[in-house]
């Protein structure tokens, strides 16, 4: 039965526990998700966004400690990217390639794609201004959430996810509907689907550290590291997977980056653990459980009436 439909659509149910398999017999995977973008609303980013001085700490001092931290673990990250801020730091986009790790595309100019009128334009611009700093097409797309997102979900629609399959995206990064992945079902009919990699904000450094605003002085470092610890012994426990996302220009700084120093090297002392990028848990993924085996598509069973609030 599709019980995610219109929130994913899909009919699964969650695959379970006992029939997750990672490769060479790793017991779950970690996926580490960098967001670069420093857009305070939906519009997207604007000079004043790249004129905070967090910012610019971010992408140096910040950025160096991330590189040297993953480098220091073994760990493979994502970096979430606009096309702009890829465009503006093509040598930071090199040197993280270069370090073994993945650019994925997060928007032309980070921006919530609802208030543009121009989906498909924007899709395709950013994937070329990617494929040209990078030498490579990006094959994850992420719509990660921003302060003024008052539902934590970021913004997506059946129609974003139909225009990043055409686009010949491989996955969507940030999911919300499973804590494995799954598949997103954009036409029943025929059977069309992307890929979903699972994300959570209880597992964002967005919502612990300087959120909903700078300076308000709400941020809890304690609690994002209790969250992630919490849901790793899980994860792990269960052979699932894990996402944690994080921002250089959040948890670069002092103590915060020793958190997620703290948390990733006890992380990796565990055996089994596949810290691996978005790309090559969605290739896996496909391979071991593709959409044609998977999906046991029916009718949904939603109905509207006259009186529906829907």
């Amino acid at each position: 039965m599709p019980w995610k439909d219109n929130y994913t659509t899909s009919d699964e149910t969650g695959i379970r526990d006992g029939d997750v398999r990672w490769p060479d017999g790793q017991q779950m995977a970690l996926g580490l998700t960098v967001n670069l973008n420093p857009a305070a609303s939906g519009k997207g980013i604007t000079a004043k966004d790249l004129a905070y001085p967090t910012w610019h700490f971010g992408m140096h001092e910040g950025m160096d400690a991330f590189l040297a931290l993953f480098a220091r673990l073994g760990i493979r990250a994502t970096f979430a990217v606009p096309a702009l801020v890829a465009d503006a730091f093509a040598p930071r986009m090199r040197q993280i390639i270069d370090a073994g790790h993945e650019i994925a595309a997060q928007g032309l100019i980070g921006e919530d794609p609802t208030l543009y009128p121009d989906e498909a334009a924007r899709i395709a611009a950013a994937t070329e201004t990617l494929t040209r700093v990078t030498g490579t097409a990006p094959q994850g797309w992420f719509a990660l959430s921003r302060p003024d997102d008052a539902f934590a979900t970021g913004t997506i629609s059946d129609d974003t996810i139909r225009l990043l399959r055409d686009a010949g995206y491989a996955y969507y990064g940030n999911g919300l509907a499973d804590d494995a992945p799954y598949w997103w079902v954009t036409d029943v009919a025929r059977a069309e689907s992307l890929l979903a990699l699972p994300y959570y904000y209880h597992f964002d450094d967005t919502f612990f550290l300087m959120f909903p605003r700078e300076g308000t002085g709400l941020e809890r470092p304690d609690a994002l590291l209790r969250n992630w610890r919490a849901q790793f012994r899980a994860q792990y426990r269960r052979g699932r997977y894990f996402n944690l996302c994080v921002s250089p220009a959040r948890s670069g700084w002092a103590h915060r980056l020793d958190n997620l120093a703290m948390f990733l090297t006890k992380a990796m002392t565990h055996p089994g653990v596949w810290a691996a990028t978005g790309s090559q848990i969605a290739a896996h993924w496909q391979g071991a459980y593709p959409a044609s085996s998977q999906l046991q598509l029916e009718p949904s069973i939603w109905r509207d009436y006259a009186d529906s609030l829907s």
